[in-house]
């Protein structure tokens, strides 16, 4: 039954991904309509995650931001599927870096310092990765979930992997970055998913009780790499810009929870800058601190 969805599904995609940007945006409102306002996708998850994130908000407030967070989710869903066909040139139009960021990694490179970037879901994540291949000499790594559905994940792999990314599956993380400390280049964490709640770092994370993954730090401080915080800003529909900042240089020194509590904190200021281009219908708080 996948693979009979799959190949029914593949022309779809490919024709989807063939279109200029007036009609793909023009389709993304046909799916805006259909997920928010007849489907209802986790619409009870997302309302509940952004009141608790802004409880000084009001209820219309909430509302709003709400409605503008699932025009962002479907722009999103149809950009990822724009990478299969979109030209190297029209990619970093569309998603481009500062030149701040350029000369920082460029200086990184030159000196032959591998890095590990950290970023959460916010902004388009999947072009960040293609620009990031496209301008910058360093080998991109991301740290990556396999899907359940072979052919699927084959197709998502080929997406990410296009413009040079190479992926690593998060179960081999430290032994594939550890095979690779010889040759300079760039591991991206995305640090903003669930970790299991008695193996976490728990921090208070947009007003809520919130466990983070330890392996970014516990890795940062085992190479020391130095450790670059990335965002992806939405300029306006269809264009993004991706910023990046020197968090901590030498991390193999760093006490316990430090880096974790500095990227955290980062993510939080640009959600709360930008709050509908962050994945707000992820079940970010479905655990409960253990007691101990």
């Amino acid at each position: 039954m996948q693979a009979l969805v799959y190949y029914i599904s593949l022309p779809f995609i490919y024709l989807l991904s063939l279109l200029p940007f007036p009609l793909l945006y023009l389709f993304s409102d046909f799916v805006f309509f259909l997920l928010f306002h007849v489907i209802g996708y986790r619409k009870d998850v997302v309302l509940q995650n952004l009141r608790n994130a802004f409880p000084n908000k009001t209820q219309q407030e909430i509302l709003e931001l709400r409605k503008g967070f699932y025009h962002f989710l479907c722009d999103l869903f149809i950009e990822t599927f724009k990478t299969l066909t979109i030209s190297p040139k029209t990619m970093v139009k569309h998603c481009s870096m500062t030149p701040e960021a350029i000369a920082l990694f460029r200086k990184l490179f030159d000196e032959q310092r591998s890095v590990m970037l950290v970023m959460g879901h916010q902004g388009n994540w999947e072009w960040a990765g293609n620009t990031f291949s496209l301008l910058c000499q360093q080998q991109l790594y991301v740290i990556y979930h396999p899907l359940g559905n072979k052919r699927f994940d084959d197709l998502i792999f080929k997406m990410r992997t296009r413009f040079g990314t190479k992926l690593i599956p998060m179960k081999n993380t430290f032994k594939e970055m550890l095979s690779r400390r010889d040759h300079t280049n760039a591991t991206a964490f995305i640090a903003d998913q669930t970790p299991r709640p008695d193996n976490a770092f728990w921090t208070t994370f947009l007003n809520q009780d919130t466990p983070v993954f330890k392996g970014t730090e516990l890795i940062a401080q085992k190479l020391n790499c130095p450790l670059i915080y990335v965002q992806v800003r939405r300029v306006k529909r269809g264009y993004y810009e991706l910023h990046a900042e020197l968090l901590v240089e030498q991390t193999a020194d760093t006490a316990e929870g430090y880096i974790t509590e500095l990227h955290t904190r980062r993510l939080e200021r640009d959600i709360i800058a930008n709050p509908h281009t962050w994945l707000w219908s992820h079940k970010r708080w479905k655990h409960k601190r253990p007691v101990s």
